[in-house]
């Protein structure tokens, strides 16, 4: 294991984003067979147009993380169609997964052609995050409150088959009109299935989201999607609208499924989901079903 220069220091980011940007690629040209940043971070954008993403394609690794990073694992997608995945950051490694989840490490051991099948989460995390040394590691302590899929629609059942891209709202959007973020590309060129967009909100206050998701609606994002997927968040309303209304309000008329509560995003557990796999997803009464085929 390489631990880079500026996974060791603090502060809002680590080093300029010449420096970001370098060792980064440095990792791609490495002998490392995948690169796990430690934190989401807050300014990943700023490496975004000056990184050599096809040189990255060129020796594929598994890019793993969420949050911020997704505005990094986006751009390699869909630029190259190498799959990332979008599942955890080395600080979370510590915590267990519900036995109904597979580790990042189990999929990213998978081979070219495989699938594997993940259920829904029985119990979330609802408590706000405390004292490091304090948290609760074990999944029967860390997952305290029960959760459940459920369909925007109120359908106790659902389904959608199609290619998974997606990420945290308020830095995979900043893509949205760039080539790094061309969603209805990707799919043109990828996914003949369509797309199913997954999409999580870390804090950002519900009229936020709503003029997020349009920007994406604007930007094609949904324009071959067969099906969308909000994860769970602690974000906030504002008067007048919640942050299941800002969806409804953003999403409601696209006459696809959209799956809100998804065991991704900043209230955990987290799935891991392959951006580019070939996926299939099942609702019932609450109860959900993923299967992610690693197909070219």
């Amino acid at each position: 294991m390489v631990v880079g220069e500026s996974a060791r220091r603090d502060g809002l980011v680590p080093a300029p984003a010449a420096e970001r940007r370098s060792e980064l690629s440095a990792a791609f040209a490495g002998p490392a067979r995948a690169i796990l940043p430690p934190w989401g971070g807050e300014l990943a954008v700023e490496l975004v147009e000056e990184l050599d993403w096809q040189a990255f394609a060129a020796d594929p690794k598994w890019f793993v993380g969420w949050s911020d990073i997704a505005t990094l694992l986006m751009p390699l997608t869909i630029t190259t169609g190498v799959a990332t995945l979008h599942g955890a950051n080395l600080m979370d490694e510590p915590w267990e997964l519900p036995t109904e989840f597979r580790r990042w490490t189990e999929v990213a051991s998978l081979s070219a052609g495989t699938s594997f099948t993940q259920l829904s989460a029985p119990r979330r995390r609802s408590r706000p995050w405390g004292a490091w040394a304090d948290e609760p590691l074990t999944r029967d302590a860390a997952y305290e409150a029960t959760t459940s899929w459920r369909a925007l629609d109120n359908d106790p059942t659902s389904q959608m088959h199609g290619r998974l891209i997606g990420g945290c709202l308020e830095s995979v959007s900043l893509l949205a009109g760039s080539p790094f973020g061309d969603v209805s590309g990707f799919a043109e060129r990828h996914a003949p299935e369509g797309v199913i967009v997954y999409l999580e909100v870390s804090g950002a206050e519900a009229s936020t989201v709503l003029r997020m998701l349009w920007s994406l609606r604007l930007a094609g994002w949904f324009r071959h999607a067969t099906g969308v997927l909000i994860g769970r968040t602690t974000a906030p309303g504002v008067e007048g609208l919640s942050q299941r209304g800002a969806i409804e309000r953003a999403l409601d008329d696209l006459g696809i499924p959209v799956i809100i509560d998804f065991d991704i995003g900043h209230q955990p557990p987290q799935l891991p989901l392959v951006n580019g796999a070939l996926a299939e997803i099942e609702l019932i009464q609450g109860r959900g079903r993923i299967t992610q085929h690693l197909v070219p």
